[in-house]
């Protein structure tokens, strides 16, 4: 019983082509609630006066933070 509790979980991602493609975004604005973070990815051009949130995500607070753990270790590397 207790190799089952070593053996490490692995998970499948599989991921759609039009999600694949990515969203150019230079833009992010982040709000938050005691429950979740939302952030919202936006692409603003310039001489444009208008543009409209490319993509939103919404976590938990522990989410957010292994999230800019990750991407504080990515921008180290």
């Amino acid at each position: 019983m207790e190799k089952n509790q070593n053996k490490k979980h692995q998970i499948k991602i599989e991921i759609d082509d039009n999600i694949g493609q990515g969203e150019y975004v230079n833009f992010a604005v982040v709000t938050h609630s005691i429950a979740e973070f939302i952030m919202d990815f936006i692409r603003v051009l310039p001489g444009v006066p208008k543009t409209k949130v490319k993509s939103r995500i919404v976590i938990s607070p522990i989410h957010a933070k292994t999230f800019m753990l990750a991407l504080k270790d990515n921008i180290k590397k």
